[in-house]
């Protein structure tokens, strides 16, 4: 088999392959005037689907049904109590950001209390704690949308060797992510137990534990993701994690993720979120309407889908 043959065989190339493809469409009608903007842009956004988009990947690896909705709530509350804490001061970074990741563990732990005391599908625990979690974000912030603190801002907003520093982050995550997966016992427990429950619990492996801290790790993500849009946004908003509900699942299945679980992929992660900020950026250049763009968005996410189906089970 050619090299060629070999790479198309790969689940994360496709993604990657849809993000070159809209972004060469995209330049051609500018010029090339914007490539480096047009870039650095993409980068910059998907930088936060990117992080969001591991944990949500980590959950979904486990196997059917096993998703993550609170997601978009856990990110609001994480911004919004950071922030207030901070209160604008540099000093104050650090805490802020310990208290959001503590968020993140919180409810990672109440997402899996849930599922294991109540038996209930993940799906519907981690929906139900997402309601909890957004009254608790609408009750924090109180109509209040405080600044970050100017060093936390001129960081996100920032850039390193023209690279913006919220990429930077999100690729330091992504290379834990990527050894968590490939080089420890933890990634080689996620995979069997996402590919049979069943077997995993028959040899050994201890999957309730596993389990519980896939589910922590995911809400950790979301809570540093939430962290760092606020702090680039200038603010924290009740609506910030709205739209990266779908956003984190749909990266991880445009990425090659195996949706029946025992498969991940780090790599495919960043071509899919590349993909879906250059997607939504070429449909605005060239004009089309809100709708018009909507129903492209979903076709080409499709094609991408069909393009990557035919790949064999495990491949990398």
């Amino acid at each position: 088999m050619s090299a060629l043959a070999r790479l198309t065989r790969k689940p994360w190339i496709w993604s990657w392959i849809a993000a070159f493809v809209v972004w060469f469409a995209t330049i051609m009608v500018t010029g090339g005037a914007s490539t480096l903007g047009l870039s650095q842009a993409a980068l910059t956004f998907a930088a936060f689907s990117i992080v969001v988009g591991i944990g949500q990947m980590f959950v979904i690896t486990l196997g059917p049904g096993n998703i993550d909705l609170s997601v978009p709530a856990t990110m609001t509350l994480a911004g919004t109590v950071a922030l207030k804490l901070m209160n604008v001061e540099n000093g104050m970074i650090l805490p802020g950001l310990l208290v959001a990741v503590l968020i993140g563990v919180a409810v990672g732990i109440a997402n899996y209390a849930l599922i294991k005391a109540l038996r209930i599908p993940p799906i519907i625990a981690t929906l139900s704690m997402s309601f909890i979690v957004q009254s608790a974000a609408i009750w924090t912030n109180r109509g209040l949308r405080i600044k970050p603190p100017s060093v936390l801002a001129d960081f996100t907003t920032s850039m390193t060797l023209g690279v913006p520093n919220v990429a930077l982050v999100a690729l330091l995550l992504s290379l834990l992510a990527w050894v968590l997966l490939e080089k420890t016992i933890y990634g080689r427990w996620i995979s069997a137990i996402g590919q049979s429950m069943a077997a995993a619990r028959m040899a050994g492996i201890p999957v309730d534990g596993v389990r519980f801290v896939t589910y922590v790790f995911c809400a950790v993500l979301a809570s540093l993701a939430g962290y760092l849009l606020a702090c680039f946004s200038g603010g924290a908003a009740l609506n910030m994690g709205a739209e990266y509900l779908l956003m984190s699942i749909a990266v991880v299945v445009i990425g090659g993720t195996a949706v029946a679980g025992g498969d991940s992929n780090v790599p495919g992660i960043w071509g899919a979120s590349l993909f879906m900020f250059l997607v939504v950026s070429m449909l605005n250049t060239y004009g089309l309407g809100a709708g018009i763009r909507l129903i492209m968005t979903g076709l080409i996410i499709i094609s991408v889908i069909m393009l990557a189906g035919g790949r064999q089970p495990g491949a990398r």
